[in-house]
């Protein structure tokens, strides 16, 4: 059980796990988990942690094919400028591994920032807090566990 099955457990959410064998050689631990599971990726969400000047840390949830547009993050937090953490760090302040990091149940609460997208899907799937497992939960009930924020997080696509 890990900090993050453990708090969906807590709160009585409906939520389902899923496993697959991870490969260590996988180049995107998100994008792995939509192959392997036979997922929709627009539904699968990577949870990616940034940093921000005398601010600190906080976490951004958004789909595994899209980048993390950080100078929105930046705008939405109220600082002017964010740069994603070193990922030893990373792993220090959630306390999961990078690849499994979790939007639940990190060592200490941080702000966390859901993409929009989210709440356009009846569930979605996070990270449940190790390589190879997913949470597929509402991300409505994501967002109340972690007292989040829904917003436009993904860079905008630069078109031909």
């Amino acid at each position: 059980m890990t900090p993050a099955i453990i708090i969906a457990t807590k709160a009585k959410i409906a939520f389902r796990l899923m496993q697959y064998e991870h490969d260590t050689t996988a180049p995107a631990y998100g994008l792995e988990a939509v192959e392997k599971l036979s997922l929709d990726p627009a539904r699968v969400f990577k949870t990616l942690i940034f940093e921000m000047p005398q601010d600190g840390f906080a976490v951004a949830a958004l789909p595994v094919t899209h980048e993390l547009d950080l100078k929105a993050c930046a705008r939405i937090i109220g600082v002017k400028k964010a740069w994603m953490a070193d990922p030893a760090e990373a792993m220090r302040i959630s306390g999961y591994p990078i690849g499994g990091i979790s939007p639940l149940g990190h060592k200490r609460q941080l702000p966390l920032l859901i993409d929009a997208s989210a709440q356009s899907f009846n569930t979605v799937f996070v990270s449940a807090g190790r390589r190879g497992l997913e949470i597929e939960l509402a991300a409505d009930d994501l967002a109340r566990l972690t007292s989040a924020r829904f917003t436009d997080l993904k860079k905008p696509h630069r078109g031909v």
